[in-house]
């Protein structure tokens, strides 16, 4: 009885205080296989009790001990594992052990550390634990009065229960919720993609501006909801396909761990934070989901801030090895907006530190968190705002242009262009037709004619700037001159009935 109750009061010392917790327990409850996963120095104490009479008992059973410690390393895919063995015994082995141990330490990438608690032993092999866990182990020895086995069985069933805790209480952080709001936007994001492809297409520049993709120059003029819905477009079905996988598998994760209504704040965050990023430091038209898919990673590796251990235990490896392909994929594939992928990254972690996690509050904390999410907005957008000029492309530019003749705002359009063009920038030919075209629609044909012979310098067999041109040549009675336009039009683009029309009319 007392060396039951040695073995329960180790174990229960070893899950309390050490924070280990049992991996395994024989049918007899006479052997214990304890593990801590955060500890690389010791990660595995087997506790045996038992009567030592033979050395060659002992040696079987590490034997077996060593085997059990080969298929562990194997299964949790360690180089080395180290085991702490402690045998509770009433007595020694009463023949040489001491020279089997010396034999028996090591098997194969597994090493056995070895201490037999006797009775004559017990004190010694406390003082072993103290140097191997650099710290008082408040364990005594009791002999002054009887131990009963009630006291046995008390100490028995709380022990089990503490470990039990442990393990439920870190199963409880990954599934707190169900990921709900994660199917939703799966589905918002498809029905959405299906609507762009019956308006148009989703690679359709116009159809994206319209259904409100990031737009730099209509967010200038006031459009900042397009700071929001470019979260639920996507350019193309491979793009729609790899959001809706990330979304899926770090989505669900997420919201498990965080519930509902945190992973919609998170999501939602991040995802503006991203396109205000990409608003503030990029020219180009996009949409997409990046920026909060980049938001989940936040909420993940803020995960790793509150709870290091257990997330480098669990999901950490994995999370940070595909994030880091993301950002090298990011930064070496062309066309991806980098600025949203690292706003959302930033955006999410910022806003899961507002929320923490749940049942658990840390109110300074989130509150330097809240602050920080306010910061980082007021500054990507000041600083959007304040440079609009120099994150405007040509490109950009042009698409509004063309949204503006759709409507027929042809001074809007005119203004526009006519801006741009006064930054004294090197103009493509697609901007001085576009140009042209505006102005001759405005029956500015003398700035058309400038700009088309400026269009036609650029690029010789631009058919369409050469058909345009002799029209605004016959608006000015120049019949020749656009005789040879018309002409010119016709050789390069022969099968066009309007060009075929329009060199007869003139001859």
């Amino acid at each position: 009885m007392e060396e039951e109750y040695t073995f329960w009061t180790l174990a229960h010392y070893f899950v309390k205080d050490e924070n280990y917790r049992i991996l395994h327990i024989s049918k007899e409850q006479k052997e214990i296989w304890l593990e801590n996963p955060d500890s690389k120095e010791l990660p595995i104490i087997r506790l045996i009790n038992c009567i030592l009479d033979w050395s060659s008992w002992l040696e079987r059973d590490l034997q077996l001990t060593g085997m059990n410690g080969e298929n562990i390393r194997k299964q949790k895919f360690k180089k080395n594992l180290h085991i702490l063995n402690i045998y509770i015994s009433p007595n020694l082995p009463v023949d040489d052990y001491e020279h089997r141990l010396s034999q028996l330490g090591q098997f194969n990438q597994t090493h056995i550390q070895v201490l037999i608690m006797s009775r004559e032993s017990y004190q010694t092999v406390i003082d072993k634990l103290q140097m191997i866990f650099n710290k008082r182990i408040p364990i005594a020895r009791e002999i002054e009065h009887e131990i009963s086995p009630i006291q046995i069985d008390n100490l028995k069933k709380e022990t089990l229960q503490l470990s039990v805790k442990k393990v439920q209480t870190e199963k409880n952080i990954f599934t707190f919720g169900k990921p709900i709001m994660t199917y939703v936007f799966i589905a918002v994001q498809i029905f959405i993609f299906l609507l762009l492809e019956f308006n148009g297409g989703s690679e359709n520049s116009s159809t994206l501006v319209e259904f409100g993709a990031k737009f730099n120059p209509l967010i200038l003029e006031g459009e900042w909801w397009r700071f929001i819905s470019p979260i639920f477009l996507h350019i193309g079905f491979l793009h729609l396909l790899m959001n809706t996988l990330g979304l899926y598998f770090l989505g669900t994760a997420v919201e498990k761990i965080y519930g509902s209504f945190r992973f919609l704040w998170i999501y939602l965050f991040a995802g503006v934070i991203g396109s205000i990023a990409s608003f503030a430091f990029s020219p180009n038209l996009s949409a997409g989901a990046s920026g909060a898919i980049y938001g989940c990673f936040g909420a993940l590796l803020y995960m790793g801030l509150i709870f290091p251990k257990l997330f480098f235990r669990t999901l950490g490896k994995n999370v940070i090895t595909i994030l880091g392909l993301n950002i090298i994929i990011s930064f070496t594939v062309p066309n991806i907006d980098m600025a949203g992928h690292l706003g959302g990254l930033v955006g999410g972690f910022v806003a899961t530190g507002v929320v923490h996690f749940p049942k658990k509050k840390k109110i300074g904390s989130q509150a330097l968190f809240f602050f920080m999410s306010l910061v980082l907005t007021i500054s990507l957008l000041f600083y959007g705002f304040n440079r609009p000029a120099a994150f405007q492309s040509e490109d950009s530019i042009l698409q509004l242009a063309q949204e503006y003749v759709k409507e027929k705002e042809y001074e809007k359009s005119y203004q526009l262009l006519f801006d741009y063009l006064d930054e004294g920038r090197n103009h493509s030919e697609y901007f001085y037709f576009q140009l042209s075209y505006v102005e001759v629609q405005l029956k500015m044909y003398d700035e058309a004619r400038e700009h088309l012979v400026k269009t036609i310098n650029l690029k010789p067999d631009f058919h369409e700037a050469h058909f345009n041109l002799a029209l605004v040549l016959l608006q000015q009675h120049e019949y020749e001159a656009a005789k040879k336009h018309a002409k010119r039009a016709l050789d390069l683009a022969p099968e066009n009935k309007n060009y075929q029309e329009i060199f007869e009319s003139i001859q």
